[in-house]
């Protein structure tokens, strides 16, 4: 079987690369051929016979994100028209290119994001805001038509499914929920260090991991709860800290001594195995990877129910809060787990259980369940066709054989 994916990156240290890389990894492991439409693939992907790399860069020319998409989609879409014979099955990211899809996997539902009453953006707001504002929107635009576009939609989360469902517009055709996956074993065989991230050797330790730049992932609601909490607790924080607000919020409220910013980590394995507790109120995710790393890592975790991930938590794994901008819940729920280490580490291995049902292979194996499913489905459309108009055995009009008939009619 010949499958194209089409995404950006295809890398370990990328969320979504991620989950492409180890589904890539699983259909090589399977004989497929894998044609990689993106801007970056990991060296070690491209060394291997059954991969082509189909290089997508647009220019650092254009000024924002939004059109560097744009320009992505475009010329993505344009090879894929032109090659539509070198491949079987279509997966596709959201809206990612201009090209109709068999598999389209939804990260994130940006109309779901713009719906919810923790969007802080707006045109009134200056031109940061008014521009988030417009990204937003014409992202919400645009993922509706590609979600409604594709033969299979395949959600990172329930969450992501109810959005997708809410979104207004023609029903899309079917609509499956696969969880993102995990390396399970990489976290729990790693060992504590926290002298390699100079952080304090007595103190119970916070761990939170996420964009600093934004308030999406709410960073400042912690910051706030930790001013809260006794001396003793501190917080690492693990993300690309430069254009970041935080380090002066932390300043401002008194805390800076007990916040210790690392910038992006590499082991991130390691650092998690070095705290104790994992806090997340993000006010909107979709599927955070960063939760089921944490919980393989044996953490428990403090999140809120507006973070994807948050509907797979147990009480005995995790706290879930009601209202991620709660200072005082967060506080008490911190508090809690800081004053009872026996809970503590109580929920620690049952969320290491749950998160052991979430590996990359599971994930990777739906994923290769579903293209045989889909390829199964051209084949018998193929078979059919052969009964039932012969005469079209013959090459069709631009070249186009009766083999490749059934899928390119499923996309439109």
């Amino acid at each position: 079987m010949r499958v194209a994916i089409v995404t950006h990156v295809v890398r370990h240290n990328d969320g979504q690369g991620r989950v492409n890389h180890e589904i890539a990894r699983a259909a090589l492991a399977e004989g497929f051929e894998v044609t990689l439409i993106a801007s970056h693939v990991a060296p070690e992907m491209l060394a291997h016979p059954n991969v082509k790399w189909v290089s997508v860069k647009p220019s650092r020319w254009w000024p924002t994100n939004l059109l560097r998409q744009q320009v992505f989609a475009l010329k993505s879409a344009l090879w894929l028209r032109r090659h539509r014979s070198e491949y079987d099955v279509l997966h596709v990211n959201g809206f990612i290119t201009w090209a109709h899809a068999d598999v389209n996997t939804a990260h994130f539902v940006h109309g779901g994001w713009a719906r919810s009453k923790y969007y802080p953006f707006g045109l009134t707001r200056g031109v940061w805001s008014a521009y988030q504002f417009v990204y937003t929107r014409a992202n919400a635009v645009l993922e509706r038509w590609a979600y409604r576009r594709s033969r299979v939609i395949a959600a990172v989360s329930r969450k992501v499914a109810d959005e997708i469902r809410d979104s207004g517009g023609d029903p899309v055709e079917r609509l499956d929920v696969i969880y993102n996956g995990v390396d399970t074993r990489g976290f729990a065989s790693a060992h504590a260090d926290r002298a390699k991230f100079d952080l304090p050797a007595e103190a119970f330790l916070l761990l939170f991991v996420g964009d600093l730049r934004t308030p999406r992932k709410n960073l400042g609601t912690v910051l706030h709860a930790l001013k809260q909490m006794p001396d003793h607790v501190h917080l690492a924080v693990a993300g690309y800290l430069p254009g970041s607000p935080y380090p002066e919020l932390a300043r401002e409220l008194g805390i800076a001594n007990r916040v210790h910013f690392l910038g992006l980590v590499s082991d991130m394995p390691t650092l998690m195995r070095s705290v104790d507790t994992y806090v997340f109120p993000s006010r909107y995710e979709a599927m955070s990877l960063s939760l089921l790393e944490a919980m393989a890592a044996g953490l428990p975790v403090v999140t809120a129910r507006t973070a994807g991930g948050a509907e797979i938590i147990t009480p005995e794994c995790g706290i879930v809060l009601e209202d991620p901008d709660d200072v005082t819940a967060l506080a008490h729920a911190v508090v809690a787990l800081a004053s009872d280490r026996t809970r503590r580490l109580a929920m620690g291995v049952a969320a290491a259980d749950l998160a052991g049902q979430f590996g990359w292979a599971r994930m990777a194996a739906q994923y290769i369940a579903l293209y045989r499913q889909l390829a199964g489905d051209a084949n018998e459309a193929v078979r059919h066709a052969s009964r039932e108009e012969p005469a079209f055995a013959a090459t069709l009009p631009g070249g186009q054989t009766l083999r490749q008939l059934p899928a390119r009619i499923s996309a439109e």
